[in-house]
């Protein structure tokens, strides 16, 4: 009898990024490219917070799945977690300079993750922006992903965060194209913004940044 073929281990072609909440790595199995982030090294006491940020991706993942342009959920088994690659490069690689149907559909694919009932949180990043082989927009790193209602006023004023981030990334590299209401968007600062401004933001960068040595963009490289 023809003994059943033995799975093939996945081998790591590059790696994407390395802290104290992980390793993100490009990977390769049987089904082609893909990207893990794993936890086997996260050093004990950040076992916990590490698990839970990697816990909220994969639910966001999973609110998101089927839809184009985001990396889809293959397996979370508490200490792994897969997703799909897409090929492109960060907009801070591929700057979409003058590109005004990147932002057009930006803008688009935003409304599509409202309409699922989520929230990104994190797309101040251009790390979290891809521009994929064909020029179209992407987004990943679902880590500070919120769930909920969206037409509740807490979903509704992080989706406008999400819009006016996307806006100063419009302003950055295609200003001609931003439309009056845009600008009014841009000028008009939610109260959680001056809220995280005036208390936490300092205090998070120096834990983040010198304690944990967390990076943001993944393929930089180390801080200094």
């Amino acid at each position: 009898m023809d003994s059943a073929p033995t799975a093939v281990a996945p081998v790591e072609i590059a790696a994407l990024k390395a802290d104290s909440f992980g390793r993100i790595a490009l990977m390769r199995d049987a089904q082609g490219v893909f990207v893990r982030r794993d936890l086997a090294h996260v050093p004990l006491w950040l076992r916990l917070p590490a698990w839970w940020l990697a816990r909220r991706e994969a639910r966001g993942l999973e609110a998101v799945r089927g839809l184009d342009a985001v990396p889809q959920l293959l397996r979370w088994d508490g200490r792994r977690l897969d997703r799909s690659y897409m090929s492109g490069a960060a907009m801070y690689q591929r700057p979409p300079h003058g590109d005004v149907a990147y932002f057009h559909a930006a803008r688009r694919l935003l409304q599509q993750l409202h309409r699922r009932d989520l929230a990104h949180n994190d797309l101040a990043k251009e790390a979290n922006w891809l521009v994929l082989d064909d020029g179209s927009p992407a987004i990943i790193d679902f880590q500070l992903a919120s769930r909920g209602h969206a037409r509740s006023p807490w979903m509704r004023l992080l989706a406008r965060e999400d819009l006016r981030h996307l806006l100063k990334h419009k302003r950055t590299y295609c200003p001609h194209a931003l439309t009056p209401i845009e600008r009014r968007v841009l000028k008009r600062r939610s109260w959680v913004r001056e809220f995280w401004f005036a208390t936490g933001k300092h205090g998070y960068r120096f834990i983040t940044r010198r304690v944990l040595r967390w990076e943001d963009n993944e393929g930089q490289g180390p801080k200094p």
